[in-house]
């Protein structure tokens, strides 16, 4: 740098001959990972078509961390997902592929995988919107047109399956609450029944101890009130006063006997 500092003249032609070599290695740098981004792709599908769908999402990795925005390596990475059956990351990656492309033959096509993982998990709403998606970059995808319309079926024929799994729920909760409602009646019959005839017996309990205590004679005296009490207690003083008094009467005075001489 002092070098530099000190020979001007030569400091700029040292370093326009530095700025070339930069450029040349950047090139030849640049070269090479494309290369390279181009040989992990091949392998990759190569390993595709043999159907290690595994391996190849590994080459495509492996391309994507040397370009990240490589649209071909998203594109194929997600389809190596969702061979895989790895519906939602195949999703996430075909997503990211649309944003990405900057050409409406690949956005319909990424929108046409991003279909066919909705698909492959019966969300049906969300398939028929990707669909529509897909024609709408693309109006003349035939198969976009055809798994549009058989999605469409399915949702009618989901919806219908609903709503009959609905009514059969009703239908079964009703007949539930019937059995249950005659099960009710029927134990509260049981109960009255039982209630009836537990009356009747004390009824005829009852009936019995009246029957009883009249064929029974009173064991115990009625009781006096106090005035009887008194009346009863002056009877007897009197009936004890009279034979008093017949006894002084029966003693008397002694008769004298004649002689009978």
């Amino acid at each position: 740098m002092a070098v530099l500092h000190k020979y001007n003249n030569t400091r700029s032609a040292n370093s326009a001959s530095l700025m070339g070599c930069f450029l040349l290695a950047l090139l030849l740098a640049s070269n090479i990972g494309y290369g390279q981004i181009n040989r992990y792709l091949t392998q990759g599908n190569q390993l595709y078509e043999q159907q290690k769908y595994k391996e190849a999402a590994a080459d495509y990795a492996k391309a994507l961390a040397k370009d990240p925005t490589n649209t071909t390596g998203l594109f194929n990475l997600g389809n190596s997902y969702y061979q895989q059956k790895q519906y939602d990351s195949s999703r996430k990656i075909m997503e990211a592929t649309a944003k990405m492309s900057k050409d409406k033959n690949g956005q319909a096509a990424a929108n046409y995988n991003i279909g066919n993982t909705y698909m492959a998990q019966q969300k049906w709403d969300e398939a028929i919107n990707s669909y529509k998606e897909t024609l709408r970059k693309n109006p003349q995808d035939p198969d976009a047109k055809y798994n549009l319309a058989y999605a469409g079926e399915m949702k009618k024929k989901q919806d219908q399956q609903n709503k009959n799994d609905k009514n059969k729920d009703q239908k079964d909760n009703k007949d539930k609450k019937d059995q249950q409602d005659k099960d009710k009646q029927k134990q509260d019959n049981k109960d009255k029944d039982k209630k009836d005839k537990d009356q009747q017996q004390d009824n005829k309990d009852q009936k019995d101890d009246k029957d009883k205590e009249k064929q029974e004679p009173q064991s115990q005296p009625s009781k006096l009130s106090q005035q009887q009490a008194e009346q009863l207690l002056n009877a007897l003083q009197q009936e004890e006063k009279k034979l008093q008094d017949k006894n002084k009467k029966e003693k008397g005075v002694p008769v004298k006997l004649q002689k009978d001489w």
